[in-house]
């Protein structure tokens, strides 16, 4: 019997066929790489706008992460991936006012910043996360 379980949400985009949204092993959750994408619409939003973007690909993790009973409080660790290093300080920003208004604990997650090449034209970060709970 496994203690793998695939976590799935309407609240975030839906997965590519190769991956899941969340992965959840024991008392790890694994949530994939996310981008800017409104999952109503399943469009990228915010075109140019890196504080935008990354508000929303954050909430896109929340999503995943409360659907398989974690919160961003259970986080230790974001990888964010941004297209050029001159998005950092918004981004920076954007992410800071997430952190603060989900974290009330004050124990702030572990971070990685990288400057990388994104599968889509539109994205200008993605984001993933490591949940222990």
């Amino acid at each position: 019997m496994s203690d793998t379980t695939v976590i799935r949400t309407d609240e975030a985009p839906a997965p590519a066929h190769v991956f899941s949204q969340g992965l959840r092993k024991g008392n790890m959750l694994q949530v994939s790489g996310q981008g800017p994408m409104d999952p109503v619409t399943n469009k990228y939003i915010a075109e140019g706008d890196v504080h935008a973007q990354t508000i929303r690909t954050l909430e896109n993790i929340r999503a995943i992460l409360e659907a398989g009973d974690a919160s961003v409080e259970d986080v230790i660790m974001f990888r964010v991936y941004l297209t050029s290093q001159d998005l950092f300080p918004a981004m920076n920003e954007a992410y800071g006012e997430f952190v603060q208004k989900h974290v009330p604990s004050g124990m702030l997650p572990c971070r990685t910043t990288v400057f990388v090449g994104l599968p889509h034209p539109e994205m200008l970060v993605e984001i993933d996360a490591l949940a222990v709970l």
